[in-house]
């Protein structure tokens, strides 16, 4: 039997290498003609090929057709075409735009096929599971469809149902992508640097865990209890609730949410909405989960946006979310101030700090650069308040500079881009750096709460503890590997002054915690025995000797915060 499910699926390799084989040529041979066409070149051959073909041909630039490729070689493609739309530094920004515009809408799959599916999983009949099962699909993607059902209790529930055979499809396209990479690293080696294998890497982490419909589900209950647990009055977000005794890998019950479509100015204005309050509510709700939250919504695109009867913003569709690291947050926070008050030094330091102090080719001309990004913002009348034509320009400088950028920056510029959209049919004049300040200067405050300040301080005690616990056992094995002959010192002066400056302020640091740690002892006998003089029934030597272990501890502190090559 494993011989046969082996040719099998060599077969299918086979099978699916030939169907992209003909969807390559196909779509090579208009490019071919497309060129010729636009460059009236050898005209014999032109008039060879047929009039509709040229016709066809010319309907799309290259760009495009690489997104036609994507769409129909399948889920896998597009998924992959989504994805390498957010690399901005990897790919021209106009293919960029072609893949932001993928879609994967397919005709949906047989009802009892989707019925079979829920009822393997959650092991049961679906009349017994619910009280009602719309057999038509709410919604149809490439992997998945949505059914409503009403469970037993009369709650309405949107159920995600994985179409069938969908992962092994993909899992075999991925095979097919690493192929396509290996061959592109070895035939190109201009390709290398761009890693094409890492690149499908990523991609099979990210789609494998898009299968899973447990990890939407703990997505849907992130962003849920974000939204919850927030009390303030500028909340205004919802998301669906998470079913999690109908959830399972392949199936995903979320609670039906009702609501007017965002894009609908129509139907909200008939509903007495104000679409300037709306856009407001929206902005607010998607710069909290920014800088807030340090997790966002990385498709906010008017289908996944409800107005609700309270005037909520509801988010759907969970799939593709974006998380950042409160480090990274306070850095957009100092970024975007920064560019606000024209600030070019510290907008460069932010960027350095973004990208790891990565070293920069020309500090000269990336200041050059900088200025003049900030310069035209201030005197900039159109899109002057939107944080995307900041982000955009900023990404442009980002990569001719070579700076390697987290890419939840890409992510949150390309969400950026698309929420913008839907702001923008809401109220054309909303300022978005006016709502966005308050939450850019929370960010940058939480650096210097008193709390967060305390701890660092608790933190560093006890990392010095640790430090002076392990340092004679380092110190031993050095000095007993040294002595073995397993580790060569080499004398040479070059390099050395750093070295010894570096062992003589950890010689200090040490001394400096003796002594301390002296003072604390002794204080504890002069207060504890009562050693006049007093003062207030406590030994004024005692009280002393606290006061300078403090005044020893500050500056042990400061100096742990510096390089090694500060000042003592």
């Amino acid at each position: 039997m494993s011989i046969f499910s082996e040719v099998g699926r060599r077969y299918r390799s086979v099978t699916r290498y030939n169907q992209i084989l003909a969807v390559l040529v196909k779509y090579g041979f208009e490019d071919l003609v497309y060129y010729l066409e636009k460059n009236k070149r050898v005209s014999f051959f032109r008039h060879l090929i047929p009039k509709a073909s040229r016709k066809h041909a010319t309907m799309h630039s290259k760009w495009a057709k690489m997104r036609l490729v994507c769409e129909e070689l399948g889920p896998t493609f597009i998924k992959f075409g989504q994805i390498l739309s957010s690399h901005p530094d990897l790919i021209p920004l106009e293919l960029v735009a072609e893949l932001e515009k993928l879609q994967d809408k397919v005709p949906p799959m047989l009802n009892s096929d989707a019925k079979n599916v829920v009822e393997t999983e959650l092991k049961d009949s679906a009349e017994n599971l619910f009280a009602w099962f719309d057999p038509n699909p709410f919604a149809s993607a490439s992997m998945a469809q949505v059914h409503v059902v009403t469970l037993k209790s009369g709650k309405r529930v949107a159920l995600k149902i994985q179409r069938p055979g969908i992962k092994e499809i993909i899992i075999e396209d991925i095979k097919v992508m690493y192929s396509i990479a290996e061959v592109l690293e070895k035939r190109i080696p201009s390709l290398k640097s761009f890693d094409p294998i890492g690149l499908v890497k990523n991609f099979e982490d990210s789609i494998l865990k898009e299968l899973d419909f447990i990890h939407e589900s703990v997505n849907v209950q992130r962003f849920y209890n974000n939204i919850k647990q927030d009390e303030s009055i500028d909340q205004f977000a919802n998301a669906p609730k998470v079913y999690q005794n109908y959830t399972t890998a392949k199936v995903l019950a979320l609670e039906l949410m009702d609501g007017i479509k965002i894009d609908n100015i129509k139907k909200l204005e008939e509903k007495g909405f104000d679409t300037k309050v709306i856009a407001k509510r929206l902005a607010k709700s998607f710069f909290k989960q920014i800088f807030e939250y340090g997790f966002f919504h990385a498709d906010p695109h008017p289908g996944n946006l409800l107005v609700q009867s309270n005037g909520h913003i509801c988010y759907l569709d969970f799939g593709m979310m974006g998380s950042i690291l409160p480090r990274d947050i306070e850095i957009f926070g100092q970024l975007f101030l920064a560019i606000t008050r024209k600030d070019v030094n510290k907008i460069i330091k932010a960027l350095q700090r973004l990208s790891n102090y990565k070293a920069i080719d020309n500090i000269r001309n990336l200041e050059f650069d900088i200025n003049e990004f900030v310069e035209k913002h201030s005197v900039r009348s159109i899109h002057k308040n939107e944080l995307s034509t900041l982000m955009l320009e900023l990404k442009d400088i980002i990569i001719a500079h070579n700076l390697k950028v987290p890419t939840h920056f890409y992510l949150f510029a390309r969400s950026l881009v698309t929420i913008e959209g839907v702001l923008q049919k809401l109220d054309p004049k909303l300022d978005q750096l006016v709502l966005v300040r308050p939450y850019l200067l929370s960010s940058v405050a939480k650096k210097f709460n008193p709390l967060k300040i305390g701890e660092k301080t608790v933190n560093s005690f006890y990392e010095l503890g640790n430090y002076m616990e392990e340092f004679p056992r380092d110190l031993k094995n050095a000095i007993r590997k040294i002595n073995s002959g397993e580790v060569k010192v080499d004398l040479t002066h070059k390099g050395i002054d750093p070295m010894v400056h570096t062992l003589q302020r950890v010689t200090k640091q040490l001394v400096t915690a003796f002594i301390m740690a002296a003072l604390i002892v002794s204080a504890a006998l002069f207060i504890i025995s009562e050693i006049e003089p007093l003062w207030k029934g406590y030994s004024l030597i005692g009280i002393l000797c606290i006061i300078i272990t403090i005044i020893l501890a500050y500056g042990m502190i400061r100096n742990l915060g510096k390089g090694d090559y500060d000042n003592m």
